[in-house]
């Protein structure tokens, strides 16, 4: 047999050894990073009261019709049955994460929203600590709890997560599926992402697994300090969550721990992105800003000559990208301050000093301004919009038609069944649905009646059925 001299063989083995060290050497080490940040992150359990429909109804709606020859029959039938069952309890679970030693717990809102019962368990402590709310943003989709302790407790620091880079380390803990303090690794994979959940999208997008139980947990990078909460995920994705960012975040618990609601700047005017055509028709040599479609009268931007056609490129120095970047510098700024509202008129550029109003979503509701939060949210925990003429052109299709998926809740009966981001609604209950009123009046009446909606779906190039039964 061949065999090599000892020294040639040493001299291999060291070469190997500085091949492979600097390569392993890179790799991370999450062990301290778990260890010390595991106790500040906790389980939250909520429980729901659901009132459904009585049982025996539901067995016999197959054969009920108004005006049908059994009408005597369902009237005695419903007057001595009723047409709710007896309340029940739902139960759901999801995370949260302690900030101050005296109690106070970051979660989602959605984690805790309609709870009548909300219960914490850390991960040192076999108690249970019941908690209130001290208040919530729908918006943002943030929430504050608080804890009675009797003793201090450990806590995480937020970061700055505009410090954050695509391709660094990060690390997820939380309850997914109820598996309690699951630590997972990846990267930060963008930023700035905008999935349709609401107007002040600016996601952070990690690979590290996140599944249903991990929302309102910490995103932290690899000093221990949280740079974003769990929000959302690609229901039948993989690799694929989106955290709110720490800054963002920060700003409103500081808001809700004070106040325990949160206050808004308001311009008082409605916008839409620009695209090639409108920045040709008004002059422009690029895309870059929000466009005023309206100035509602006598609010702040009406006040300070703000017209419709302008198009904002500015607000306080701070540069506007488009109509998604201006909700949310305006949001920053606090209500009654002054602000210097940069845009272009004809062509040129001028100044104005704004005195920015609160922004109230109730009073957007009843001037029927799009309010993504409010308005297009429905009770299947999925986001709708109707289709523009420019998406509807990009999708092969002659007219808009069907209504868009922009966001699924990532604990929904939607997202169980397969429901996605990017899904054109196009029938419910085998009724064209052209907009959110059509949606929600098929929901109230057909789907409540036979509990369950079938969606016609067109996904791509393939048209397919979800259906979704509902509480």
């Amino acid at each position: 047999m061949f065999s090599l001299p000892k020294k040639v063989l040493s001299t291999f083995a060291l070469l190997l050894l500085w091949t492979v060290a600097p390569a392993h050497s890179r790799l991370p080490e999450f062990t301290d990073l778990a260890e010390k940040s595991a106790p500040a992150v906790v389980n939250i359990s909520s429980v729901r009261v659901v009132s459904g429909e009585n049982p025996m109804r539901q067995f016999f709606s197959p054969f009920q019709r108004r005006g049908g020859p059994f009408d005597d029959f369902f009237e005695q039938f419903e007057r001595f049955f009723g047409d709710q069952a007896p309340a029940r309890r739902s139960q759901s679970l999801g995370s949260g994460f302690i900030i101050s030693s005296d109690g106070y717990i970051v979660t989602n809102n959605h984690v805790i929203r309609d709870a009548t019962e909300i219960t914490v368990n850390l991960l040192d402590s076999a108690d249970s600590y019941k908690a209130e709310v001290v208040g919530r943003d729908a918006e943002t989709d943030l929430a504050l709890l608080k804890i009675e302790a009797d003793r201090p407790l450990p806590v995480l620091e937020f970061g700055d997560s505009d410090q954050a880079k695509v391709g660094q380390w990060v690390v997820a803990i939380g309850n997914p599926f109820g598996l309690a303090h699951t630590v997972t690794a990846g990267i930060v994979s963008a930023k700035g992402r905008i999935i349709g959940s609401g107007p002040y999208d600016d996601f952070i997008q990690t690979d590290a697994s996140i599944n249903p139980g991990n929302s309102g947990g910490p995103l932290l990078d690899m000093r221990g300090r949280v740079i974003g909460i769990n929000t959302a995920i690609v229901a039948s994705g993989q690799g694929i969550g989106f955290a709110i960012p720490s800054n963002m975040a920060r700003g409103i618990i500081a808001q809700l721990q004070e106040n325990k609601m949160v206050q808004r700047g308001w311009l008082g005017v409605t916008i839409q992105d620009l695209d090639d055509n409108s920045a040709r028709a008004l002059g422009l040599t690029s895309t870059r800003g929000a466009l005023i479609a309206e100035v509602i009268p006598d609010e702040p931007a009406a006040k300070a000559g703000l017209r419709s056609g302008d198009v904002v490129v500015s607000i306080n120095g701070q540069t506007v990208v488009d109509s998604s970047s201006l909700l949310r510098v305006v949001a920053q700024q606090t209500p009654g301050e002054s602000v210097k509202v940069e845009v272009m008129r004809q062509g040129k550029k001028q100044s104005f000093a704004v005195t920015l109003g609160t922004r109230d979503p109730e009073r957007l509701a009843q001037r029927g301004v799009p309010s993504p939060s409010e308005d297009q949210e429905t009770s299947l925990g999925i986001s709708l919009r109707p289709i523009d003429e420019r998406e509807a052109r990009a999708m092969g299709m002659t007219r808009p038609q069907g209504l868009l998926v922009t966001a699924v809740e990532v604990e929904s009966e939607a997202a169980r069944a397969d429901v996605r981001a990017g899904d054109i609604v196009m029938e419910a209950n085998q009724q064209p649905v052209n907009s959110i009123d059509d949606f929600q009046r098929i929901l109230r009446e057909d789907a409540a009646e036979k509990g369950v909606v079938m969606l016609l779906i067109r996904r791509q190039a393939q048209t397919i059925f979800r259906t979704i039964p509902l509480e």
